[in-house]
């Protein structure tokens, strides 16, 4: 079915740097006065400098906070593409490397994290086919965080990029041959990124954003149970379990029936969400008898 990111997801696909800007120029104009207000427009600046042949960059369109300058480091909260040879462009959300201004109310709310957390979780979920197809970090003001190894490594063709900025994304999409997550993850960064801008799709587009955030914010906090815990803790060294006072993070954490899943150890260190050690869960060294037990006991 066609879209109004029909195209942005064609020039993310198109695998060539050919009319990089006059592409970018044209495909970002269709998003006003359709799914975003006319308004919306003077909220961003279009960032894609023409650097084919070039190795001293690496390529990019951004679309960047309207006060920062027309060229050089920029700052604030951005939508960048990434492209990359023989693959898909990199949609990814991203810190200027000048730093959080103007944003930093914006990047520095605990929301705006969470819903990029979800938009992740539901892009893997739904598009991912059992692998990972989007990566978000926990806190975007944290520009000292880089792209985990394991990601760099199994997202290689995108190594230059991280290379240059991998400290400063803090959410991505890599497309699949399937154009529709593609569409999806266009639709879901980038109604939230005007919203925060304060300026939400129209009327026309209502029903289709609100599918959208639906499908994405059924991903804001997950329904977790110890069998989750217990199968994620048979193949990681640890699970994070988060959600908002009162919810069970602690019971849960404390669980004796997760202890027989950590292997190579007698114990497992549980941690409140400051990071302080407040329990021990773990099995015998045979593995026959879990055993539970408080710090300093």
């Amino acid at each position: 079915m066609p879209t109004i990111f029909d195209p942005l997801v064609e020039l993310i696909h198109s695998r060539t740097l050919e009319s990089w800007k006059g592409r970018n120029e044209a495909a970002r104009a269709t998003l006003f006065g359709s799914r975003y207000h006319k308004r919306a427009e003077t909220s961003v600046a279009l960032r894609a400098p023409d650097m084919r042949g070039s190795d001293a960059g690496v390529p990019y369109a951004a679309y960047i906070h309207p006060s920062n300058a027309d060229s050089g480091a920029y700052g604030g909260m951005s939508f960048v593409l990434f492209p990359a040879k023989d693959e898909p462009c990199l949609v990814a959300m991203v810190v200027g490397t000048q730093g959080l201004a103007p944003d930093e109310a914006i990047l520095g709310r605990p929301g705006h994290s969470r819903k990029m957390q979800a938009i992740a979780r539901w892009l893997n979920s739904r598009f991912g086919t059992g692998e990972l197809v989007a990566w978000p970090k926990q806190d975007p003001t944290r520009t000292d965080i880089d792209v985990p190894e394991s990601i760099r490594r199994s997202w290689s063709a995108y190594e230059t990029v991280f290379k240059r900025y991998g400290r400063y994304i803090y959410v991505m999409y890599k497309p699949t041959v399937d154009q529709n997550g593609t569409a999806a993850g266009l639709a879901s960064m980038l109604d939230v990124m005007f919203e925060e801008r304060g300026h939400a799709p129209l009327k026309s587009f209502e029903e289709d954003a609100i599918a959208t955030r639906s499908a994405w914010f059924s991903h804001l906090m997950p329904d977790t149970d110890s069998d989750r815990v217990l199968e994620t803790l048979r193949t990681r060294r640890f699970v994070v379990i988060q959600g908002p006072p009162g919810t069970g993070k602690t019971e849960l954490a404390l669980d004796p029936a997760h202890a027989p899943a950590k292997r190579g150890s007698d114990e497992v260190p549980i941690h409140n969400d400051q990071g302080d050690l407040v329990a021990y869960a773990g099995r015998s060294i045979d593995g026959t008898e879990p055993k539970y037990k408080n710090p300093g006991h």
